[in-house]
């Protein structure tokens, strides 16, 4: 897809805990980029209690329930979610750009249309208690699935501080700097798209970028690996180089960022919601699958996507 004309950086908000964690985490990133910020509020006129529950907090629901029983017109109160939000967001973020944008209809395909116009669209998920990682619900999951622009998924619970290093006292603040950026990547078919905008994203935030590679031997090596550590050896050896390969024409384009290469044997999956745990943002891609039936978002992404404890970018890609 061609584009020619980049607008802003849009999030989704409907007044919940995590929509208002994902509208900060957007302003932030809207500042990285030097482009406005669209605040997005999506009311549907015939609530669908599936695709409603990802988007809504239980205190929103049932303060529009109560609402709506009393006779109050829905548009009139959610009118005022996206302006108060966009009030608060110039008083944090001064010289920011912010406008709002009300619609009406289903939010997965209204946020997975807004997309389009977007540098990338950004979407609040649920943390889960005691265990880290999202609960990434069925509105999100399908916008992430159908969404042919970048779409960034955060934890109700980001921080601004949560993206730097430690400081002296081992306490992340946002006076330190980024934590690298972590990309996963599949070296057998490495996309440009994907790549370009993890680079992008360390330069911007002047830091790391680590490339995470997780590999498993073909299934004619698989059962004699274990036991063979030389031809394990050789298999690792490959797949390390193979990934320096594909990084070296990137190093020459972003000289300013420094580049961590992990090549490592096991699930990419589990490798990548590992490094989460001190990264500023993790990158993953989905090929474009213009099915109308079911989300498509691949294995690795979905494991990164449910648990890893940093805001991840789905980056879409042919």
């Amino acid at each position: 897809m061609t584009r020619t004309l980049t607008l802003t950086v849009t999030v989704g908000l409907d007044g919940s805990r995590e929509s208002r964690a994902a509208a900060e985490w957007a302003a932030r990133e809207a500042q990285l980029f030097g482009l406005p910020l669209k605040l997005v509020h999506v009311w549907e006129p015939v609530p669908e209690p599936m695709a409603q529950a990802p988007l809504l907090g239980a205190e929103t629901q049932q303060h529009w329930s109560e609402r709506s029983e009393m006779g109050v017109p829905p548009a009139e109160g959610w009118g005022r979610i996206p302006r108060d939000a966009a009030e608060g967001i110039r008083l944090r973020h001064p010289g920011l750009d912010v406008m709002t944008e009300q619609l009406s209809g289903r939010p997965a395909e209204a946020l997975a249309d807004v997309a389009q116009e977007a540098e990338l669209l950004v979407l609040g998920s649920r943390g889960l208690s005691g265990i880290g990682g999202f609960m990434v619900g069925s509105v999100g999951l399908a916008v992430v699935a159908h969404a042919e622009r970048p779409v960034v998924l955060v934890r109700a619970d980001q921080q601004a501080a949560d993206e730097h290093e430690s400081d002296p006292a081992g306490i992340p603040s946002a006076a330190t700097p980024f934590r690298p950026v972590v990309l996963g990547l599949d070296i057998e078919s490495p996309d440009e798209e994907l790549i370009g905008f993890a680079f992008a994203a360390a330069s911007r935030r002047g830091t790391s970028l680590r490339v995470v590679h997780g590999w498993n031997p073909p299934p004619y090596y698989a059962y004699g690996l274990s036991a063979d550590l030389e031809l394990r050896g050789e298999l690792a050896r490959r797949e390390t180089t193979a990934l320096t390969e594909v990084m070296r024409p990137w190093r020459k384009k972003f000289p300013d960022v420094e580049v961590t290469e992990e090549s490592l044997y096991g699930t990419p999956g589990s490798h990548l919601v590992d490094a989460s745990r001190e990264a500023s943002l993790v990158v993953v891609g989905r090929r474009i699958r213009r099915s109308p039936f079911g989300a498509h978002i691949g294995p690795v992404t979905h494991t990164v996507l449910h648990h890893a404890t940093a805001p991840v970018a789905v980056v879409p890609h042919g």
